[in-house]
Order: structure tokens, then sequence, then C-alpha cells
């Protein structure tokens, strides 16, 4: 498996990330079993990145429960804000995120986590402070090693123009490009690390039905990338296509050596060991890369990142 050092954390870890938020929306603790075959299929395989968060239902119990016993073999991080689900201002009140920093610590079986990160906040609750503030006290305290931001647009890079943050988490793949036109460039300038999220799209290239269909929550949750890779698709086959979505997608992210880390969520042991043998067939021809740039640049009517 290929490392990659984690920006200015000088964290050594795996280019491969394990994204948690699919175990915890779409299985349960009575899967506990499934759930820890599938975390140590991944750091058996050489993954060494996991991000979870507060907010994705068991993610962070289950965690705990499978391969807290592995901690020292990993990179841990976890991200605070939607505390009890919810979004609103007390969530980023700076005893509420305390709080829900020591929830997860609990929950993770664990006395530290390597990464906090502000989980999608906006400008206006940036600016005032009071969440940074929070997790820079359990910087102090121990806490957590290091601070992130976890989002988009324009917040994302209002949190990496401030100089607060030691990593940035954001949406990129090849439905999702507005990173490289700005964001992840000021981010390698602050030799921020840079996490990629949902870096295949959710597995929309080359998908005959909107991935959306699979889902037991958030049933809307891949249709906007659907829609833009059928968009991409429809202007004709793509020089260099690999024929295989998944691989595409992640050539694509890699492509771009501004990404330190790609996160990939999923509940299946093979198809977690599916994943870590296509990073063998990386890259994916320069041609197909740049072909997905200009087909994005052509049909961007305003493409946001999805959140």
């Amino acid at each position: 498996m290929e490392t990659r050092t984690l920006g200015k954390t000088g964290l050594k870890i795996s280019r491969l990330g394990m994204g948690l938020a699919a175990i915890g929306e779409e299985e349960t603790l009575e899967n506990i079993e499934k759930i820890a075959s599938v975390l140590n299929t991944a750091l058996d395989g050489g993954i060494t990145f996991f991000d979870t968060a507060e907010c994705y239902f068991d993610s962070e119990e289950m965690v705990g429960r499978t391969i807290s016993n592995r901690r020292n073999e990993f990179t841990l991080a976890t991200k605070c804000g939607h505390a009890g689900g919810g979004q609103g201002q007390d969530a980023w009140g700076r005893e509420a995120i305390a709080a829900s920093i020591d929830r997860s610590l609990k929950r993770l079986r664990t006395d530290r986590v390597d990464i906090v990160q502000l989980h999608s906040c906006e400008i206006d609750v940036l600016e005032k402070g009071e969440c940074i503030r929070a997790l820079q006290d359990a910087k102090k305290a121990g806490k957590t090693r290091f601070i992130g931001y976890s989002g988009d647009n324009e917040a994302a890079m209002w949190a990496v123009k401030s100089g607060h943050f030691d990593t940035l988490q954001t949406s990129f793949s090849l439905a999702d490009q507005r990173p490289r036109h700005g964001l992840l460039t000021e981010a390698r300038k602050r030799n921020m690390g840079v996490i990629a999220k949902r870096p295949i799209a959710n597995g929309a290239w080359g998908a005959k039905q909107s991935p959306s269909l699979s889902l037991k929550f958030q049933k809307w949750y891949a249709d906007e990338y659907f829609k833009r890779c059928q968009a991409m698709a429809a202007l004709g086959p793509v020089t260099g296509d690999p024929g295989d979505g998944v691989l595409m997608a992640l050539g694509f992210v890699f492509a771009h050596p501004e990404v330190d880390v790609a996160i990939v969520g999923t509940r299946d042991p093979g198809h977690m060991r599916n994943n870590i043998a296509l990073l063998n067939k990386l890259p994916v021809p320069k041609q197909a890369v740049e072909e997905l740039r200009r087909r994005w640049d052509k049909l961007d009517d305003g493409w946001t990142q999805e959140m």
C-alpha cells in the first residue's frame, strides 16, 4: 500500500483510507461480526487511515468494539458539530463540542484521536470562532493531536485561508471537480493535509441507475453525481477509460498530487479487498484524466460541491 505524509501533521498514512459513514448508516450493532470483518480486512490490507463522525449513527461505537485493540496500527479521525443529530448554533458551542469529543473518545474506546474535524459548519459559525477554540482546547488537553475542517465550497476556502486548521477534508471526484479551481492549491500552499471525501462519487461513473437506490437512508444522496456523470458520459467514450467505474474514479482523484488520502466506504469485505487491489492498476491514462477535466469545464453550470 502506497503511503503519504498528511501535510504538516507529519502523519504517515495510506493513500486509500476507510470512510466510516456507510457502516454507521447502513449497518447496525447486531451485525458487529460483519463490521469487524470489514474493518480488519482494511487494516490487514494496509489501510491505515480511518475517518468517522459522531453523527454517523453507531459508527464510532462500531470502531471501538472491533478495532480499538489495534489502535496503534492506524490514524483515527472523527468529526464534531452535529451533536444530537442537529446542526443548529448550539451544536457549535464550546461546551457542546467539548462534550461531543469526550463522547466520541468513549465510543471509540481510546484516550485520543489523531484528528478532530469541524463537520461542515458554515462561514458565520467559523467567524465567531467558538468552535475553533473548542478544537484548540481539545488539542491542548491531548484529546486530539491535530484539528481539521471537513466541508465544501466557500466555507472550506475560509477554513483553509484562516490558518487555524491542520487538515482539510472536502468532496472531490470526477463528478465534483470544483476544488481543483483554487481550493486544493490554497490548501497545499499552506501544507495542509488534504483528505478527499466521496472520491468515487458514490459509484456513479458507469452506473446504469442512481446508486442512491441501494441506500437505506438519504435515498437522494448520489442523484446529483449520477446526473453529472450521465451528462459527461453522453459526450462519448473517454479515451483511456479502464472500463471500471471505481478504478476510473480513484485514478482521477489520485492524479491530483494535492490529495493525500481518498476515503472510500464499504460494508462488504469483498469490496474492500477489491478496492485495495485496484490500487495496483493505477494510474489511469493521463488522457482520460484530462478528458474528464475538459468535460467538467464544458458542462459546469454552477455545479457546487456536494456535501
